[in-house]
């Protein structure tokens, strides 16, 4: 997920329903489906991170406004994570190559200008 998004637990079933709009058992049963996994506190109490609420919010979106099922949902968002998981590879991969190509072809000198005294 460059997530950049807060992964500390912090609101509980019932804050994070309220802020997606939904009722708490369709929160427990997307955790049942596996499709967001929230922290557990000491007394075993969900707890949702910024990152789960950015998640769930992607969940509905894709089951309300476009249809799909949470089948279907579970392989989209596998497939966007591989998709994640490939571009900052990509991007690793084009970091170090940029640097050995450097290390290979250091820069020429800068050639100093003579200066033409014009009486």
């Amino acid at each position: 997920m460059g997530d950049t998004l807060n992964s500390e637990p912090l609101y509980v079933i019932s804050i994070a329903a309220r802020i997606l709009s939904c009722h708490p058992q369709t929160l427990r049963q997307y955790e049942r489906e596996g499709l967001v996994m929230p922290s557990r506190s000491a007394n075993r109490q969900r707890l949702y991170s910024d990152a789960d609420i950015a998640r769930l919010r992607k969940i509905q979106r894709l089951t309300q406004e476009l249809g799909v099922n949470l089948a279907g949902v579970e392989v989209i968002l596998e497939l966007l994570e591989k998709i994640e998981r490939q571009q900052a590879e990509i991007e690793e991969l084009r970091r170090r190559a940029s640097g050995e190509r450097k290390a290979l072809n250091p820069a020429p000198p800068a050639r100093a200008r003579a200066r033409v005294r014009v009486e």
